[in-house]
């Protein structure tokens, strides 16, 4: 797509009003800092800005956003090895949080987020895509970069991952919920004990006291 400057700064402006909020929220979820987050959600539009050229169909901007996104996020992630998933517990656009960051985050149970973790980024990268920012099918090729079919192996392969994954974390879950349940009833035992006892000296109290008294 040819145009100059300001027609280009136009139109990213224009993406950045319909799309950051969304963008944000893909990238603190790629990431671990929400101000890093934040950094490279600005850097995404002025990569588009630089590469507006390379959008060759302009009802593909959100999905061209998209991969530029995630090519940042990883490069980043790359940078500093520490591709992961994690909880996000910042906010966007403002003092509050959106409709749709609460939705992303109600929609993310604790052992969903711990089995994203499990694996590999690029199948996590196109679940996030796919499953929390409803991209199409040819959305997700564009975003990722990759053909249609690859697109579709990868969510395919990243469905089974997580699957597997999360099977792991709930099995998980339940010990340690059950290794929590039986320390927290050790010291009412242990209180019932010493109750069962202390009564019993009791008895015994008031039994030699009547031996003595006859």
């Amino acid at each position: 797509m040819t145009t100059d400057r300001a027609t280009a700064r136009a139109f990213v402006e224009r993406l950045y009003a319909a799309h950051h909020g969304e963008i944000y929220a893909y990238l603190a979820r790629m990431l671990r800092d929400d101000e890093l987050a934040a950094d490279l959600t600005q850097e995404t539009f002025v990569k588009a800005y630089r590469a507006h050229e390379t959008l060759l169909d302009p009802n593909k901007a959100r999905a061209w956003l998209y991969q530029i996104a995630g090519r940042t996020a990883l490069d980043e992630l790359r940078r500093r090895k520490i591709v992961r998933f994690v909880p996000w517990t910042g906010e966007s656009r403002g003092s509050a949080a959106s409709a749709e960051d609460l939705v992303l985050r109600a929609r993310l149970s604790a052992d969903l987020e711990r089995a994203l973790l499990r694996i590999p980024p690029r199948q996590r990268q196109a679940l996030l895509l796919a499953e929390l920012h409803e991209l199409s099918g040819m959305e997700l090729a564009q975003a990722m970069g990759v053909s249609h079919v690859a697109a579709r192996a990868l969510l395919t392969r990243g469905r089974e991952s997580l699957r597997q994954a999360l099977a792991v974390e709930r099995a998980q879950s339940a010990v340690a919920e059950a290794r929590r349940t039986q320390s927290a009833g050790a010291p009412a035992r242990a209180s019932t004990h010493r109750d069962d006892g202390q009564e019993r000296d009791r008895r015994d109290d008031r039994d030699g006291g009547g031996g003595r008294s006859s």
